[in-house]
């Protein structure tokens, strides 16, 4: 792989993990208004999840459902160019969003993706659960070796 490529040149990324307990599928525009309500309902249980040490997200103060909207319309743009991939945590009762997942590059020499996950402070019991799962689904499905779980 190139020494600038997050993923092979050929790679197809998977687009589902499904367990008993959540599934997840790539984040995008359609997921907007429930994602926004996941998020914002859970700001600081969030910031206090393992991967978010800097404290800037989420932002205190939210944002608008268009900021949302455009946010997720850059995650989804990332997915589409292999620059990044994220994906929406959603219940398998009703696919209502629960969390978020986030494969990116990192800047450091001594990985290949930095992995950041998040759950609903409502769904605080999942947060393990999700972080072993994409570990075992990384080692399964992805192309990355040296995973950054931020701690987990």
């Amino acid at each position: 792989m190139p020494a600038d490529a997050f993923v092979p040149a050929g790679f197809v990324p998977p687009t589902a993990l499904v367990t008993d307990e959540f599934r997840l599928e790539p984040l995008g525009p359609e997921h907007n208004s429930a994602d926004h309500a996941a998020w914002t309902s859970s700001i600081e249980h969030i910031r206090s999840t393992p991967g978010y040490p800097d404290g800037d997200w989420p932002p205190r103060d939210g944002m608008t459902l268009d900021e949302n909207l455009a946010d997720l319309r850059r995650h989804a743009e990332d997915f589409a160019r292999h620059k990044g991939f994220t994906f929406t945590v959603l219940s398998p009762a009703d696919g209502d969003v629960i969390g978020c997942v986030y494969l990116y590059p990192t800047a450091s020499e001594d990985w290949d993706v930095t992995v950041q996950s998040w759950v609903r402070a409502d769904k605080a019991a999942l947060d393990a659960a999700l972080a072993d799962a994409v570990a075992r689904w990384l080692v399964s499905d992805w192309p990355w070796e040296r995973v950054d779980r931020c701690g987990r």
